[in-house]
């Protein structure tokens, strides 16, 4: 799988530093004083500072919860999903989707959860049981 690149906005470099590199434990690359690169489980995530343009704004409805339409993530083997889950909740991130199994007993069935970085940019990540199952109808 090839890596994909992402740039998103931000109100604050050094809160984004702190919430990638310090809480997700994202490596970080190079930087200067209007974005920052980091390293999402090998994808090239980009902090651009750009305080107006930062935080979500719309929600639709997925399997009666309201997703932020505006969101970004990674599918994770569900271990490492687990793990993170119980990392983000003993470091008191505050879900704004609990960590749950979604469309359970359909083809879709998945673990997800999502939280907000400080700039309010929603991500989701998630695990499924059997990996195969990403795209299956």
């Amino acid at each position: 799988m090839h890596p994909f690149h992402l740039a998103f906005p931000v109100s604050s470099l050094e809160s984004a530093r702190s919430f990638y590199g310090g809480l997700l434990g994202c490596p970080e690359g190079r930087s200067s004083d209007a974005w920052i690169d980091f390293n999402l489980y090998g994808h090239q995530i980009v902090a651009h500072l750009a305080p107006e343009e930062a935080g979500h704004r719309r929600t639709s409805e997925v399997d009666g919860d309201a997703v932020p339409v505006r969101h970004f993530g990674v599918v994770l083997p569900m271990q490492e999903w687990e793990s993170l889950a119980s990392r983000l909740r003993d470091q008191g991130v505050r879900f704004i989707i609990e960590p749950h199994i979604r469309f359970k007993g359909e083809v879709g069935e998945q673990a997800t959860m999502f939280f907000l970085d400080p700039s309010g940019n929603a991500l989701e990540f998630k695990a499924f049981a059997d990996p195969a199952r990403l795209f299956a109808r």
